[in-house]
């Protein structure tokens, strides 16, 4: 696998951020349609989806910007030395936009105006520490994957973890600032009201920080080196190393 330049990473964040955006709203769109009024069977479906559309777009992106799709993992990983500071801060707008644009994607997708801001209030003490154990456990499967030499089986667990959260944390898990972020345009049944928003992405970036000190703890000698897996293997270009 050969090193991608920084502006295609950002692109491989973008478009990823935008693939998951849009498998998260619209099979919650679809699901009301196939299943109103069931919904336990609704989130059943946009969970299977979910799994099943990260999982993907993990293999798709990978192997160019790590898949990171979440400001999280990219802050966890500079945080580890793989990342440098300022890579990751130029991550978080891309992601941050391409699931905007994935959300608007998919409201296009369903005869649905582009942009209609979420009303489902979800902020509430339960909701914030879902968000917490649901980060937390996202960025402890990917990093001790990663340590363990298992970074290949990554995109699998990953997706595997994701659509068990959506049935064990009463938030369903959005585990995801920039995923949060995307959801507020869509008044779906994936959809998050802007005044929620804040208070799970402060949920998140604890559940992160909390998951960086475990696997500090857990495996202590991870390098940067091993950093470089994150979410799957993928290296920089030796020009952009020595800069």
């Amino acid at each position: 696998m050969t090193g991608a330049a920084l502006w295609r990473r950002l692109a491989a964040e973008f478009l990823g951020s935008a693939f998951l955006a849009a498998v998260v709203i619209g099979s919650g769109i679809a699901a009301q349609r196939l299943s109103p009024g069931d919904t336990g069977l609704e989130l059943l479906e946009n969970a299977a989806a979910t799994a099943a559309g990260l999982f993907a777009a993990i293999l798709m992106f990978g192997p160019v910007s790590g898949a990171h799709f979440n400001p999280v993992v990219s802050l966890a990983d500079a945080a580890f030395g793989r990342l440098r500071w300022r890579e990751a801060a130029a991550y978080l707008p891309a992601q941050v936009a391409g699931c905007i644009t994935g959300a608007v994607a998919a409201n296009l997708m369903f005869a649905l105006a582009a942009v209609s801001i979420s009303t489902k209030h979800r902020a509430s003490g339960p909701h914030f520490l879902s968000e917490v154990i649901a980060t937390a456990g996202l960025v402890m499967v990917i990093f001790a994957l990663a340590r363990s030499g298992r970074s290949r089986t990554a995109p699998a667990a990953v997706g595997a973890y994701i659509g068990a959260a959506y049935f064990f944390t009463s938030s369903t898990s959005f585990a995801n600032p920039a995923i949060t972020i995307g959801r507020m345009f869509s008044d779906t049944f994936a959809g998050i009201a802007p005044s929620s928003a804040p208070p799970f992405i402060a949920a998140q970036v604890v559940g992160g920080a909390l998951a960086v000190l475990v696997i500090r703890a857990l495996y202590p000698r991870l390098a940067p080196a091993g950093a470089a897996e994150i979410v799957v293997p993928h290296h920089q270009d030796p020009a952009e190393q020595a800069g």
